[in-house]
C-alpha cells in the first residue's frame, strides 16, 4: 500500500516538474516542433515517466530531465545567434512545388509521399494543385501555401472597401448541449435561442450538433447529420 502511495506521490511530483520545465523551454515544444524539439520532447516525456515510478532513486531522472531542459534552452539561444547553426540544427526550407513544377527528389528528402502532399493540400484549402503556385516545407514539418495571383481571394483592399472588423463568434450549442454562460455573453437567453431554432426547423437543442453566435446575433446552425455521405470519392 505504502508503495503504490508512493507511486501516485511521485507520478504527481513528476507531472509538476513536467509543466514547470515546459514553461521554461517555452509554447515553441507544442506549437513549432522541429525534429531537435520532437526528439527532446520524447526523450524528456520518458524520463518523466521513469520518474514516476523510481522510488529509490527519485533525484536521478529529475536531474536528467533538468539537463534535457537546460540543453533546450542553449540551442533556443544559439539558434538566435547563429543561422548557419540554426539551419544545421532546426533544418532549412524544402520546396516542393514551384510554378506549375512537383519536385519529386525534394519530396523524397522531404520524406513525403504524394497521397501526403495532396492531403496537407487539402488541409490548407487547394483541392486544385494547379492553383498553387509555391509550395514550401518549413523547418517545423508545416507546409507553407503560395496561391497564384489570379486565383487568391479578392481582399477588400483590392476594392477599396473598408469592412468592418470581424469578431469571435460564441458556440452556444455543442453536441446538443446548451452553452449558457456563452449565450448570456452575447446578451441572449433561451427564449430567443428556441426561436432562432424554429426559423430552422429545429425543435430541439439536441438536434444541433453546433450552433454559434456572432456579433450581429446571427445565429448559424449545423444539424447532426449521422447518414453517412453519398457520393463519396475517397472511397
Amino acid at each position: 500500500m505504502m508503495e503504490i502511495i508512493k507511486i501516485i506521490i511521485t507520478s504527481f511530483s513528476s507531472i509538476v516538474v513536467l509543466f514547470i520545465l515546459s514553461k521554461f523551454m517555452g509554447y515553441r515544444q507544442m506549437s513549432q516542433l522541429s525534429m531537435f524539439d520532437y526528439i527532446n520532447g520524447i526523450t524528456i516525456g520518458s524520463i518523466a515517466a521513469e520518474m514516476a515510478t523510481s522510488l529509490e532513486e527519485f533525484a536521478k531522472p529529475l536531474t536528467a530531465m533538468i539537463v534535457y531542459t537546460i540543453v533546450v534552452i542553449l540551442i533556443s539561444e544559439i539558434n538566435e545567434k547563429s543561422a548557419f547553426l540554426r539551419r544545421f540544427i532546426s533544418g532549412k526550407p524544402i520546396i516542393l512545388l514551384n510554378n506549375g513544377k512537383l519536385y519529386y527528389k525534394n519530396l523524397k528528402h522531404a520524406r513525403i509521399d504524394l497521397d501526403e502532399f495532396l492531403t496537407r493540400c487539402r488541409n490548407s484549402g487547394y483541392f486544385d494543385v494547379s492553383k498553387i503556385q509555391t509550395a514550401i516545407l518549413e523547418s517545423n514539418g508545416k507546409i507553407s501555401f503560395l496561391p497564384i495571383s489570379t486565383d487568391r481571394p479578392v481582399t477588400p483592399q483590392d476594392l477599396n472597401l473598408s469592412p468592418m472588423q470581424d469578431n469571435m463568434v460564441a458556440n452556444v450549442i455543442m453536441d446538443g448541449k446548451i452553452h449558457r454562460k456563452n449565450l448570456k455573453h452575447t446578451g441572449n437567453d433561451e427564449k430567443w435561442l428556441n426561436s432562432q431554432l424554429h426559423i430552422y426547423g429545429v425543435s430541439n437543442p439536441s438536434e444541433v450538433f453546433l450552433a454559434t453566435c456572432d456579433a450581429n446575433n446571427k445565429l448559424s446552425v449545423y444539424i447532426k447529420i449521422k447518414e453517412p455521405m453519398k457520393d463519396d470519392i475517397f472511397e
